[in-house]
């Protein structure tokens, strides 16, 4: 689905008989009671900002915990010792042996340097550039001996001489190829330019939803005082996840809360023309995904489903665990005469962070059918 031009601003719905419609305010982490301020006022520090950034990129960075992440590693150590051996082997009757105890050596050794690496994902990731890089340098030295004492047991390799610290100086310039490996990907989830900062941010909220907002709340000031609170509170909270650097990831049931923020807004101001049923599962909220990754899609639901809709609109959110992955889908109806198509930059940025943060793990989908509109999205548990 992709998404039209931002329509006129409206003020919120009223009734038939002048009153508005019953608030569908979500209840969890409300704060005091009505009457007393919540909102809090947020700081930007700059360089908070920066090392929130760096903390991010180097968990990308060190996060090896992956199967495909791993798989790929292996395969990358792999294909350099065959060649490695074709290489420096004297004859080619003697390069199947040859490859076949270097890839043994380098398979141990690589899978004992991704387990240890996993293992010391938190610390590492605190630690500085320089020291994170003689880190995994040093493992993998200390890998590719271990992978090589099997050998040396058997009788199959040698450890006279300096052929340990030959070892160990290949297992170190394999583990510094992986680093630098993971080091780029982690580099490429980070925005390149201020442009692609630009656009995510663009994608997340939009300015028409800023203007509509406060006119609403501006329209509840006199007749319901803390029912406008409520929305900017709700407001506030939309703007600071959104202007924040939440990390790599934050768990669903965060993301579940900040939708329903997000359309508690949007139901004052459509009223009963917006119809909204969420299917919770219990134990699909410890799934981990990208922040801002479930709001741009009911966004979306609203755009295109409720707006341009002269009759009452269904949005449903759903959340379950199915075959041990959680799947969370968003249904809208859609209406006969659809708007303008748009450029779809929010479904592309929410199908680039789910590729980032769990690779080939996540899926994202989109459908239409006689039920309406279909946002699919299934995660890792």
């Amino acid at each position: 689905m992709k998404c039209p031009p931002a329509d006129s601003p409206s003020p919120a719905d009223e009734g038939a008989d002048g009153t508005r419609p019953p608030s569908v305010w979500p209840q969890s982490s409300r704060g005091p009671a009505a009457g007393a301020s919540t909102i809090t006022l947020s700081r930007f520090d700059p360089r908070a900002e920066e090392r929130a950034r760096a903390d991010a990129q180097a968990t990308a960075a060190f996060d090896v915990c992956h199967p495909a992440l791993a798989l790929r590693a292996v395969l990358l150590v792999q294909a350099v010792l065959m060649v490695g051996t074709l290489l420096s082997s004297p004859t080619a009757a003697s390069w199947p042996a040859l490859a076949g105890s270097a890839g043994f050596a380098g398979l141990t050794g690589t899978l004992a340097w991704l387990v240890v690496v996993c293992a010391l994902r938190t610390p590492l990731r605190r630690a500085k550039p320089a020291l994170r890089a003689a880190a995994a340098l040093a493992l993998g030295g200390a890998a590719a001996l271990a992978g090589a004492l099997p050998l040396a047991t058997v009788g199959l390799l040698a450890l006279d001489g300096l052929r340990p610290l030959a070892i160990a100086l290949a297992g170190a310039g394999l583990a510094a190829l992986l680093w630098a490996w993971l080091d780029l990907r982690a580099r490429i989830w980070q925005p390149v330019d201020a442009r692609a900062r630009l656009a995510e941010l663009q994608s997340r909220i939009r300015p028409h939803f800023l203007f509509n907002a406060l006119n609403t709340a501006l329209a509840l000031v006199r007749v319901d005082p803390a029912r406008a609170e409520q929305v900017l509170e709700d407001l506030a909270e939309l703007f600071r996840v959104a202007l924040a650097e939440t990390g790599l990831s934050v768990s669903l049931d965060e993301e579940i809360e900040l939708a329903q923020r997000y359309l508690a807004i949007e139901q004052l101001r459509f009223g009963a023309r917006m119809q909204v049923q969420w299917d919770i599962e219990p134990g699909v909220g410890r799934a981990r995904v990208p922040p801002l990754m479930l709001q741009p899609l009911v966004e979306n639901a609203v755009r295109h489903g409720v707006e341009p809709s002269g009759r009452p609109a269904h949005i449903r959110v759903h959340a379950g665990v199915q075959r041990g992955q959680a799947v969370v889908e968003v249904v809208n109806t859609v209406p006969e005469e659809a708007g303008p198509a748009g450029h779809g930059m929010a479904q592309h940025n929410v199908r680039e962070r789910l590729r980032l943060l769990h690779d080939i793990a996540a899926q994202f989908d989109c459908w239409r059918d006689d039920g309406g509109y279909h946002a699919r999205v299934v995660l890792p548990l």
